[in-house]
Order: structure tokens, then C-alpha cells, then sequence
């Protein structure tokens, strides 16, 4: 059976001085898996609002709208504030509650969560009791690989809930800002903090991403780096799920982790140096991920 991944969580509105791009994290790894030849199925909720109406007209645009796609009728579709920096570095501003903040168990997810070879998920939709309680159940239940994507939104997040997501997946992917918060602290050089982090949770993989510096990834039982390709950056939007998306892809494909890493890391220097989180592979680009 081709492998499918249930990508799950937050589908939004990002709101950029310019105008608004379709985003969120788990729909931006899963449009990247679409290009890569990956099949996904994607779970979120829209509010039923002129905005969700928007959004569900971009997701069927982009082979991503199915019967996983819940719509709700009390609280709003979400649109997060961009706000780039000079060295176009993203912070948001995300309201709450909205629809993401309530996705239902349904036997259509459950379905879909049995039936995948790996499900990813972040800390963000996971902020409110329901969507994460709804993910917790999924976890109990599927067989599939569990992929945390940590993706730190203060002050969305408490470290109780992230320790709990920690404990139930198989791969962790975080930035090194992130990784510093739940594994610094210590004058140990950040492959003993990895190893420290891993003996504490017994995760298979775990992959921590330094921008322009690459990535350094612990699976099974050593240690793999690529120094990362320096672009000159659009901006940052979208970069670590293209990163997260390109790892998951050489993963699924059983592919030595060493090209795995450094795949990734090509594929989010290319984002990092675009405009906008999902922006069209070159050619060049695609024939180079030669596992797809």
C-alpha cells in the first residue's frame, strides 16, 4: 500500500501587509508532501464564514479538501497578523478561540488516522482542551508513525502539554530556539543535550533545525548534520514545514538519513529564499529529490 500521511491541525488566514496567504503549519507540510508525490490526507476546521468559505476554495484548488475538513458554526475561521522583521524573521499574532481550536473525533478521522503510515501534528492547535484531547484519542489509536512538529507560538503553548505530545511521538522536529527551551540549559554541547532529550522520552528521531546552519539529526542511535545551504532569504515563512515535509518523504521512502538531511535542508533554503510558505518547486528542484 503507497504510503499516506494524515497531516493534522490549524488551516488559516496569514495576513501580511500586502494581502492574505493561505497558511498554517500542518496545511503547509502537507501542500509541500503534495508536490513531493507524497499522499496526504489533511485534517483541520474552517469556520462558516467568508473566510472558510476562502479557505475551502483553496484546499479543493489544492487537492487538500475531503470530508476531514470540519465546519464550524461557533467559532471563526482564524487569521493570524504576520509581522516580518528586517531580516524578514515572522512573528504572528493569532487570536482564539477559532475553529481549529474545536476539531471533533469522527469516524472519518478515525478512519483516516488507522488507515495512514504516519500522522504529524504541532503544539499549536493543541492549546485548547478539544483539539487536543481529539489528537490524544487519534494517537491512542493509529498504528502510524507520530511525527511532533513542536512549532513553538508564544504564548500559545504550555510546557505541560508539550512534554505530553514529546512522550507520544516516534519523531520530534524543532527549531533550535525551541530546542534550547525544552533541552538547554546546560553548558553540554547541544548533540549531549539531544542524547539527554532522547533517554528522557525514548523518541526514535529527533531532528533539530538551525536555519542557514543546516540541521542535526539523532535516528537510530547516530548522529547525521548537513551545514545547510545560505541563501538570501524572501522571508521565513514556510521554510521548516518544507524542511519537515522533505524529511517525512525521504523517511517514508526508507532512504539513507544522511541524503535525507541534506534534501531537506535544500528544500527549506529554497522556500527560505521565496516569497510566501508554498511557493512552486523549479524543476531542478523536483528532479533532485530522486526517491520521489
Amino acid at each position: 500500500m503507497k504510503n499516506q500521511v494524515l497531516s493534522f491541525g490549524e488551516v488559516l488566514w496569514d495576513a501580511f501587509g500586502d494581502g492574505k496567504k493561505a497558511g498554517g503549519a500542518p496545511m503547509n507540510v502537507a501542500r509541500h508532501l503534495v508536490q513531493q508525490g507524497v499522499k496526504v490526507a489533511f485534517a483541520s476546521s474552517v469556520g462558516m464564514d467568508s473566510s472558510g468559505d476562502a479557505l475551502i476554495g483553496f484546499l479543493k484548488s489544492n487537492d487538500l479538501y475531503s470530508d476531514l475538513i470540519q465546519l464550524d458554526d461557533e467559532f471563526p475561521t482564524c487569521e493570524v497578523t504576520v509581522q516580518l522583521d528586517k531580516n524578514n524573521q515572522a512573528t504572528y499574532i493569532i487570536p482564539q478561540p477559532v475553529s481549529w481550536d474545536n476539531i471533533q473525533t469522527t469516524a472519518e478521522l478515525n478512519a483516516a488516522a488507522k488507515k495512514a503510515s504516519a500522522i504529524v501534528f504541532g503544539s499549536l492547535a493543541c492549546r485548547l482542551t478539544t483539539t487536543r484531547e481529539t489528537l490524544l484519542n487519534l494517537l491512542d489509536e493509529t498504528p502510524a508513525l507520530k511525527i511532533f512538529d513542536v512549532n513553538l507560538r508564544p504564548p500559545h503553548f504550555t510546557l505541560s502539554t508539550i512534554e505530553t505530545l514529546v512522550a507520544r511521538a516516534d519523531v520530534v522536529k524543532m527549531n533550535e530556539e525551541e530546542a534550547n527551551l525544552l533541552i538547554g540549559g546546560s553548558n553540554n554541547s547541544l548533540k549531549d543535550q539531544i542524547a539527554e532529550f532522547r533517554s528522557k522520552y525514548h523518541n526514535q528521531t529527533i531532528c533539530v533545525t538551525r536555519g542557514e546552519h543546516g540541521a542535526i539529526v539523532w535516528h537510530d542511535h547516530e548522529f547525521y548534520e548537513s551545514p545547510g545551504c545560505p541563501v538570501k532569504v524572501g522571508d521565513s515563512v514556510g521554510a521548516g514545514d518544507a524542511f519537515l515535509a522533505t524529511f517525512i518523504s525521504g523517511l517514508l521512502a526508507k532512504q539513507p538519513m544522511q541524503q535525507v538531511v541534506e534534501r531537506a535542508c535544500t528544500v527549506g533554503a529554497f522556500v527560505a529564499s521565496q516569497r510566501g510558505a508554498n511557493p512552486i518547486y523549479p524543476p531542478e528542484l523536483l528532479n533532485s529529490l530522486a526517491y520521489i
